[in-house]
Parts: structure tokens; sequence; C-alpha cells
């Protein structure tokens, strides 16, 4: 398929992985990033793998760049089918030792970066009244953890915002369809690279998994018309739904395992370059360095990827076990 589509955060972590995917189908692929170096890399990735792509360095903060960066796509590329938000920073510390322009960093870039690009999505979409607009979530847009207030305030900041879109759009009656994809930890640089403050390297929550599952989610949903939410493993599940039911038991919990949980054995080093301002120098791609504990697979992916299936199996199933029901039924007369 040879749509045109716009992915943020292109040049590493899962938006590289989000790339490589629609590189495969031969998708023309707008790259948006703040370094020039790794997206450059990126679209040697894109070619070699039989799609096309077009460099767009800018940081999502601004959000004339980013409208700037669309009408480009649209004069070389062609009209956008597909806008992909996934553009993110993040500080791990906690709140009593952030300052204001960390959270306001944060905030423009993780949750701001969304709405300038589902904005620059929107005024080329519902003209047209088609496109696909995914938001890449987390299970943190649901329930929060320790050390990473800023992430977290911003991943539920663009859940609210999804869900203000969705209203609209189904009163405007536009075919114009959303989903945010809520993602589990992921092995992605994002642990080595984030500004830390903690006293150990920070690393994602077990269980873990590689960008690949993530890509593939997100391939999923813009392929199939999958909801509102689509939640990607397991662990995510449990995050939503426990947050429903007992959020005072996990507060208490957080408050005694979160802070070990995002930390390895290994001290920090705290003169490592940090991305919060401006983009790392080095040779990052889509994986971090937790391949050796990274799952490659999920269950709950591979259902909900199969779930017409599923459901017929269960159908067919029914019917056989009804059929064989009644016929012993019949066998007692």
């Amino acid at each position: 398929m040879k749509e045109v589509i716009v992915v943020t955060g292109a040049s590493a972590g899962l938006g590289r992985s989000i790339v490589r995917r629609f590189a495969r189908d031969g998708s023309t692929i707008g790259l948006i990033a703040r370094g020039r170096e790794r997206l450059e890399q990126t679209l040697v990735e894109v070619e070699s793998l039989g799609g096309r792509g077009l460099v767009l360095p800018l940081d999502v903060a601004d959000a004339d760049a980013v409208e700037e960066a669309a009408a480009r796509v649209e004069m070389e590329l062609g009209p956008i089918d597909v806008w992909i938000n996934n553009a993110m920073v993040s500080v791990y510390s906690p709140i009593k030792q952030m300052t204001a322009a960390e959270f306001r960093r944060v905030t423009e870039v993780t949750y701001l970066g969304y709405v300038h690009g589902t904005l620059a999505a929107l005024k080329r979409m519902l003209p047209r009244n088609r496109g696909v607009i995914i938001q890449v979530g987390s299970a943190l847009a649901h329930r929060s953890i320790p050390l990473q207030a800023a992430y977290c305030a911003s991943k539920h900041a663009i859940l609210g915002f999804h869900e203000s879109l969705l209203s609209e759009l189904i009163h405007d009656g536009s075919k114009v369809r959303t989903t945010m994809v809520q993602m589990p930890a992921m092995n992605t640089p994002q642990f080595d690279w984030a500004k830390n403050r903690l006293p150990r390297q920070p690393q994602p929550v077990p269980p873990i998994y590689q960008p690949e599952v993530g890509a593939d989610a997100v391939h999923h949903a813009v392929r199939h018309n999958v909801g509102r939410e689509f939640l990607v493993s397991w662990s995510t599940i449990k995050a939503v739904v426990g947050e429903k039911l007992v959020p005072a038991y996990i507060d208490r919990d957080l408050g005694q395992t979160g802070y070990a949980g995002e930390q390895t054995r290994t001290p920090a080093d705290p003169d490592r370059p940090d991305n919060l301002w401006y983009p790392v120098a080095g040779d990052f791609a889509a994986h971090g360095r937790f391949d050796d504990r990274a799952r490659s697979t999920s269950t709950e992916l591979w259902m909900a990827k199969r779930k017409p299936w599923l459901a017929l199996g269960a159908l067919m199933l029914g019917a056989v076990v009804a059929g064989a029901a009644i016929a012993g039924r019949h066998d007692d007369d």
C-alpha cells in the first residue's frame, strides 16, 4: 500500500520501529525528529526496505515548524493518509527535585507535540473526509507511577485530548479516524538518554517488550478500525483495569516498590548527556540495552489482531457443543 504517512519521533526507539514496519509495505513516510543525522540514517533504512522517505528535522514543540512540515509533505509526497504522533521526552526525578522549566519542556514535547501534529493532520484530512490519526500512548496514560510525573501527566493529557477529539469527530459525522495505542514498557534508547536524577540507571518497569511489538500494534491500528483505544499487552490491561478498581492499593504498592522497579543496580553516570533540550549524538536506533530481558511477542496483541477469527471460532465451537448436546438428548429419547 503506497499511502503517505507522517511519524514523529521517527529517528529512534519505537518511532524507528514504526517507520521500518510501514517501509516494508512500500509506504511513503515523512520522518520527523530533531536530529538530522539519525533521520538520514532512518531514511537509508526506509529506502532499503522498499519505502520512500522525506527527512524533516524539527522540534514538535514548535507548532509552526510542524505545520510547515505537513505542508511540505503534501507538496512533495502527496496527501497525508496517516499521522502518527509518537515523539516524547522524559525526566527521571522525584517531583520535589524537578524545575518548572523541566515540567514545561516535557509537556511541550510529549503533550503539545501531539496537539500540534493532530492540528496539522486535521487541517488536511477533514476537508477530504478521510485519514487516520494515531496517538501513541502508554499504560501510564491511565495509571501514573513515581519518578516520571511530567511524562505521566503528559500521557494523561493526551488521553483527555483524544477523547474530546473522538466526540467531535462523531458529532461532525467525519470519516477521519483516531485511535490511541496504549503501550507497555519498551526496550528503547529512552533509558540511555532521558534526563536522570536517580542514583542508579533507569530501566523500563518489567515486563519489557521489544519496540517491534509496539510497531506491529500501531500498524494493525492503522489497517483496522480497532476502536478508541488499543491495549497492547497484559501489563497494559492490568494497569488500566487496576486503576479503575483499586487505585489506592496501587498508590501504596508503587510507594513501596516503584522506586526500585524503575532502576537497575548499576550506578548512574551523572555526566552522561540527556535529550531533554537537544538531541543526543550517538549510534541509537530502535533498541535499547535490554535485549536480553525484552519479549518479542505479546499474547494479548496476537489475540486482539485475530479477534474476528477467534469470535468466529468460539461461535463454531458453541454450535458444535450445542449440536452434540441436542444429539445426546435425542439418543436418550
